[in-house]
């Protein structure tokens, strides 16, 4: 799965003061990221506030993204719940024309055991001929997908070709890397630890700092794909400090600052999310006046 190895980044769904979806904002963002180095786009996740977006919105920005990417550059699109019947459903049922592959995060709220976790993605692949890359956020979900499960998803479902880990768990990756299939992708979900997981052996990163900074930080994804530690490093320290200011009060609302910032899309979040802080947003802005 060539099409998923180096920089993806998780797109934010960018709003007018109204909070009605930007989507001049949204063709702007995806522009400035095609032509600035990164590798493939991922919709409607997390970052997307697609917990937050009415299912018209949600394809509102779907068509208009495959309408901007013009087929540049491959489309992941979020997929997920811990409702398995209901995504099963909308596996068979939606078009899923102009999307590349789908991201489907680990059943949140429910907290499965790890069986449960496998019967729901051998359900899934079973219900699709699509790529998917499973998403394992158990800071979001409540529980921990084991590499032990994740790895017999791998092996026994050719459709389940990477899994997007965000534990920010080190040894996880590690253990991961090493007993994964070789054609298995380890894609970081954490940015302040990708650098060192293309390093170690991963396929890259699907990122959310990326999308402000997609020139510094696909180089940075690339040169840990070719083994250039010291080089990599010299990137990943200078984006260290807005790394974590993003992360600081929540997400999205510090990278939509930093996109501010650049001048692609107002700040705005939905409820229950709200702007990051004053303090924050001066932080955020003095970095990248000075990047």
């Amino acid at each position: 799965m060539q099409k998923f190895i180096g920089t993806g980044v998780a797109l934010i769904t960018p709003f007018k003061e109204d909070l009605s979806v930007d989507f001049d904002a949204l063709i702007k963002l995806v522009n400035f990221n095609i032509e600035n180095g990164t590798d493939y786009l991922v919709i409607n996740g997390t970052t997307g506030e697609s917990a937050t977006i009415t299912k018209e919105e949600k394809q509102q920005i779907i068509d208009v993204i495959i309408k901007t990417n013009n087929k540049r550059l491959p489309l992941v699109l979020g997929v997920g719940g811990n409702n398995t019947l209901e995504v099963v459903k909308e596996f068979k049922t939606r078009d899923f024309t102009g999307i590349d592959g789908i991201l489907s995060v680990a059943p949140y709220y429910s907290k499965p055991t790890q069986e449960g976790f496998y019967q729901h993605y051998k359900a899934l692949a079973e219900a699709t001929d699509l790529p998917i890359i499973l998403y394992n956020v158990p800071g979001r979900t409540a529980k921990n997908m084991e590499p032990a499960t994740t790895l017999r998803l791998a092996k026994d479902f050719s459709n389940i070709v990477g899994v997007k880990e965000a534990g920010n768990n080190q040894q996880q990756y590690n253990t991961l890397l090493k007993d994964k299939p070789a054609d298995f992708l380890i894609i970081s979900g954490d940015d302040d630890l990708a650098l060192g997981v293309a390093l170690a052996g991963g396929s890259g990163v699907i990122s959310v700092i990326g999308q402000a900074f997609p020139a510094a930080f696909s180089k940075m994804i690339n040169l840990g794909l070719e083994g250039k530690n010291k080089e990599g490093y010299e990137i990943h320290f200078k984006m260290m400090d807005i790394v974590d200011y993003i992360f600081e009060e929540n997400n999205p609302a510090g990278i939509k600052t930093v996109l501010q910032e650049l001048g692609i899309c107002k700040n705005d979040v939905r409820l229950p999310l709200v702007k990051a802080s004053e303090s924050l947003q001066a932080k955020i802005a003095k970095f990248v006046a000075e990047f």
